[in-house]
């Protein structure tokens, strides 16, 4: 938990962004927020991100596209990232039809910040 950390988190939902950038910041964190992927493409090449937490239904470049964009065609540095699925489905549902396997893990909607803030303290 510190000042020089920046999590980003990618929702479209602005309700969700807001919960989740409020808990963080009480936590010591900087957080950059990004409503689709693209936003969160720019913001990724613009600073230093630790984690992202990005949902995975979005407009214009949703969450499966814009990881697999981050893990494809961004640099070394920003391609290695730790990037979290949020996701409203079930695990089975995700599992069985989502391929998620460019993601370091799986949120299921609703989550506590104390999960939040456990992922962070490993990254």
């Amino acid at each position: 938990m510190s000042l020089d950390k920046i999590v980003l988190i990618v929702d479209d939902i602005y309700l969700n962004r807001q919960v989740l950038v409020k808990s963080l910041q009480n936590a010591g964190y900087r957080v950059l927020e990004a409503e689709n992927g693209r936003d969160a493409i720019r913001l990724l090449e613009e600073n230093d991100v630790c984690c992202i937490f990005m949902d995975i239904e979005m407009p214009v470049m949703n969450g499966i596209e814009t990881t697999r964009y981050i893990r494809s065609q961004m640099s070394s540095s920003k391609s290695k990232v730790k990037v979290f699925a949020l996701t409203a489905y079930n695990n089975s549902t995700v599992h069985d039809y989502l391929d998620l396997s460019d993601f370091d893990g799986i949120i299921t909607k609703p989550f506590s910040i104390h999960q939040i803030e456990k992922i962070l303290s490993q990254s």
